[in-house]
């Protein structure tokens, strides 16, 4: 589902990713550790094609990235790439429902057609009565709920999150861990994740640690 291989960055004159191969199955929940600094989350956006890297390849579902432009990586990455970050960034003055459905609503897609599988999301992720709440009426794991909602909503190829659980309680870390399980056994969703959570990073499917730029296990 992912493959990326000689990925290298800077910014200026420090090295962040000095030579990043990383392969991904379709399915796959796959975890990446690593200290503060190590080159976690500079990784993952390029990977998602948020950044660009200074050098390498990215393949995604098929799709060398790194010839898309403009409208059209945006377009791709819109359609084929869920995102979760730490703090779940929904916009407060709309409902979680329609938090929901806003990267269906930027693929043009027809709204009921949206609304029913937000909808769908919203029951599956036991958030069935809580569609018409602001972000600012649920708790904090009812709100990081919400946030995957939205990365699922366009049957992404890949969800990339980026310490999902590290704004949590255990509790609710917990239970998102579990969600992550359950996408990927029910609907053989592929996870890629950055997290400093050893528990998460336990129940991944392969764990790869980084250190100074480079995959070392």
């Amino acid at each position: 589902m992912l493959k990326a291989t000689g990925i290298y960055k800077n910014y200026g004159p420090l090295p962040v990713l000095k030579g990043v191969d990383i392969a991904i199955a379709k399915g796959e929940i796959v975890c990446i550790a690593g200290s503060s600094g190590a080159g976690k989350s500079t990784l993952l956006h390029i990977l998602g094609t948020l950044d660009k890297a200074d050098k390498g390849e990215i393949t995604v579902d098929n799709t060398n990235v790194g010839q898309l432009k403009g409208k059209k990586l945006a377009t791709f990455r819109n359609h084929h790439i869920g995102f979760v970050f730490q703090f779940h960034h929904l916009l407060p003055e709309f409902s979680a429902l329609e938090n929901i459905c806003i990267p269906a609503w930027i693929a043009g897609k027809k709204n009921k057609e949206v609304e029913k599988r937000a909808n769908e999301l919203l029951e599956l992720l036991n958030l069935k009565n809580r569609g018409e709440h602001k972000p600012g009426e649920l708790s904090g794991g009812e709100q990081q709920r919400v946030a995957v909602a939205r990365a699922l909503i366009n049957n992404p190829s890949i969800v990339m999150a980026d310490e999902p659980t590290g704004n949590l309680d255990s509790t609710h870390a917990k239970e998102l861990h579990n969600l992550f399980i359950d996408l990927r056994n029910k609907f053989q969703q592929t996870f890629l994740i950055v997290t400093h959570n050893e528990e998460l990073a336990q129940m991944s499917d392969r764990l790869l640690h980084m250190k100074d730029g480079k995959i070392i296990g």
